[in-house]
């Protein structure tokens, strides 16, 4: 899909993990597997990273993608995504880089997300295109953190209740009888223009309102994508890396 546009995201500032996006993992920094994972699905005039860290463009440039400047109001560490992926697109748009294209389909993508499945980006895109929706995001199982293990605390008498209902746990006790469950993973988010501009009739405002009023997801096997948060989810990312050699 060439008309599609990705935008990749790398702010410099990080409290968890300080220069999570340009920290090696298996040899390269974190963002280049990003830009990586995006050049197998889509042609570099149609790649741009969008970043406040000069060595993040510089990166960018030495890989034959796009290198936005971004603006310091969006790189702070309470500034929202999409805020940052329209600046993006506002920015390509108003010096004529891109034609603008009301269904055209935006990949986002996170620097600090170094591993996730081959194939992704594209899976992504051909779901929208044949459902037609908003946008798609990827997922992953929760695992043993089912919201149906989730419990309520109290921190002075150490009473345990119900998140929700009046049975603890739901009475389920076997994670193989537990109902399916998925948690937005960071491996892939695609939207239309129209969801990234807030200009779908409908949709509640709030911070997903960009997603649009159709939204789809796409299932990852679990644990196959890492998103650096933590110092622990480098040393995974690396590890899996390495053992992947």
């Amino acid at each position: 899909m060439t008309h599609a546009l990705a935008i990749i995201l790398a702010r410099a500032g990080s409290k968890g993990v300080p220069g999570k996006n340009l920290a090696d993992v298996g040899g390269r920094p974190a963002l280049e597997w990003s830009i990586r994972a995006a050049l197998d699905a889509l042609p570099p005039f149609a790649i741009f990273v969008s970043s406040d860290a000069p060595d993040a463009l510089a990166l960018a440039t030495r890989l034959g993608v796009g290198a936005l400047h971004r603006p310091a109001e969006f790189a702070t560490d309470t500034a929202r995504i999409d805020d940052a992926a329209r600046a993006a697109v506002g920015q390509l748009e108003a010096r004529g880089s891109v034609e603008l294209i009301p269904a055209r389909p935006i990949v986002i993508l996170y620097a600090n997300v170094p591993i996730r499945p081959a194939g992704l980006i594209a899976r992504a895109l051909a779901l929208l295109a044949s459902t037609h929706a908003d946008s798609v995001q990827s997922y992953g199982g929760v695992g043993k953190f089912h919201p149906w293990w989730t419990a309520r605390l109290d921190p002075e008498s150490g009473r345990v209740s119900p998140w929700e209902g009046d049975v603890l746990n739901h009475n389920t006790f076997r994670r193989q009888d537990l109902p399916p469950a998925f948690v937005p993973d960071g491996g892939v988010l695609v939207v239309t223009r129209r969801a990234l501009f807030l200009e779908i009739s409908g949709v509640a405002p709030g911070p997903h309102a960009f997603f649009g009023s159709d939204r789809r997801g796409i299932i990852n096997p679990e644990g196959s994508v890492i998103d650096i948060d933590t110092p622990e989810d480098l040393a995974l990312a690396r590890l899996r890396v390495e053992a992947s050699r």
